[in-house]
């Protein structure tokens, strides 16, 4: 089954670009980025060598590339070890602008990740380099190579690409739509589709699976699976986490954390206040260092994602890292519902959790709103689910997520006092509407709002 997806037209601007650069697709495990790249390179080009790292074909080509680089002193030094390498490795390999070399789990190989910048400059053929797990965040050896590479990131899919999937015709309807005047009939429709994704999620292999059978239960089975491949693959990469029970009290704790109604932690830091609960509620055993080790491992691993706090609506006073949210609703649903969330909380909660993915994407190149992480405010004794800036205007948005009709007197009184431009109203039971600077719109319709 072909899911739609929507980063694909920036793969085409990166082959398209004037520039020569490495393209580094980055993402979470299981968000489709081989299925995507092949499928991309196999369109594009008339020749592919596909090399995963962590497989036989990256055992081989290493052995190809410890031939071509090996060298005694001497002797004459090898001009262009890697061009000799891929030569061995693919004896038809013709370096061209019609070759695209794939080169997948790049993590796997120090030595090959620190040659990108040859990639870039020696080479005329296009390279693209994936990594489920950035295991160079943790090894000394890994070196960053500005300039030389172009970064994407692949998501899980978003709730426009799983509408798509789910009933064109209604997904063509949804693009018709005016933000204020929904048609009665499809925006049922519309909430139907979006609840559903809510509760499944984006990740490929989950989608299909419901896309087969129409069956919530079945999907996520196959959610389990994925969640049970990363913490399992996960541990090999650390020495001091005793099992992937660590990993679960942490969604633990980060769903307690995100149905608490303020949103005010008692500790300085996300990862404080993670480690303290993971300590008191399932282990004393687990060590501070470990725990932020684990929580930063899940951030960089593309599992979660951080918020900052921006106090009293004074974006000097920035404190990144003050919350975290799911980077996947489905997971977020599944690991709220295990906690024993009521119904009424968990959708509000999912509704804020899907909010905070779209501003995450936002931020990505192109950039289109302001800050390095989405954020929220507290002001005068209350708070803001979202304050977001336009890039394009420097507009300053307060985001409120409702699933009913209420309002938000905290935002509401920030509005007058002129500390933003506009307040968002995002709701799972609205027909939409302008009031002055007021603006209401169904949160299914989030991914085409544009922050001018």
């Amino acid at each position: 089954m072909y899911l739609k997806r929507f980063v694909y037209d920036r793969l085409l601007d990166w082959k398209n670009e004037s520039g020569h650069s490495t393209l580094e697709v980055s993402g979470a495990r299981q968000v489709g980025k081989t299925y995507l790249i092949n499928k991309f390179a196999d369109e594009h080009y008339t020749h592919k060598i596909y090399i995963n790292l962590f497989e036989l074909s990256g055992k081989q080509f290493l052995e190809c590339y410890n031939q071509a680089a090996d060298w005694k002193p001497g002797t004459k030094r090898p001009e262009h070890p890697l061009m000799d390498a891929f030569r061995l490795y693919e004896p038809d390999f013709e370096d061209s602008d019609d070759t695209v070399i794939i080169l997948d789990e790049i993590q796997e190989s120090s030595e090959i990740y620190n040659r990108i910048r040859e990639f870039t400059r020696q080479f005329q053929s296009h390279f693209i380099v994936t990594g489920s797990y950035l295991g160079r965040i943790y090894d000394p050896d890994f070196r960053y190579s500005s300039g030389d590479v172009t970064k994407l990131t692949i998501y899980t899919l978003s709730f426009e690409e799983f509408l798509l999937a789910y009933d064109s015709a209604l997904y063509a309807r949804y693009q018709k739509l005016d933000f204020t005047a929904s048609e009665p009939d499809t925006s049922v429709q519309l909430k139907k589709v979006y609840n559903i994704y809510c509760q499944i999620g984006g990740y490929p292999k989950v989608v299909e699976a419901y896309l087969e059978t129409r069956a919530v239960q079945k999907a996520q089975g196959e959610l389990v699976k994925i969640i049970d491949t990363f913490t399992n693959e996960s541990i090999r990469y650390f020495t001091d986490v005793l099992d992937t029970r660590v990993f679960t009290q942490i969604f633990f704790s980060i769903c307690r954390i995100l149905n608490r109604e303020k949103k005010g932690l008692a500790e300085d830091s996300i990862s404080e206040e993670l480690q303290k609960l993971v300590t008191k509620d399932y282990s004393s055993n687990i060590s501070k260092a470990a725990c932020n080790r684990a929580i930063s491992w899940l951030y960089f691993s593309g599992i979660i994602g951080f918020c900052a706090k921006i106090t009293e609506m004074d974006i000097l006073n920035f404190k990144a890292a003050s919350r975290c949210y799911f980077m996947d609703v489905g997971l977020a649903n599944y690991y709220l519902t295990r906690t024993g969330t009521d119904h009424r909380v968990l959708a509000g909660t999912l509704n804020e959790n899907y909010v905070y993915i779209n501003l995450k994407k936002r931020q990505d190149f192109p950039q289109e709103i302001a800050f390095e992480t989405p954020a929220f405010a507290t002001y005068r004794g209350g708070e803001i689910d979202f304050v977001v800036q336009s890039l394009q205007s420097s507009n300053r948005y307060l985001v409120e997520v409702k699933s009913g009709k209420g309002t938000a007197g905290t935002a509401q009184k920030a509005l007058e006092q002129g500390k933003a431009q506009k307040l968002l109203y995002l709701k799972g039971d609205t027909k939409g509407g302008v009031d002055g600077k007021i603006e209401t719109i169904p949160i299914y319709m989030l991914e085409r709002y544009s922050f001018s």
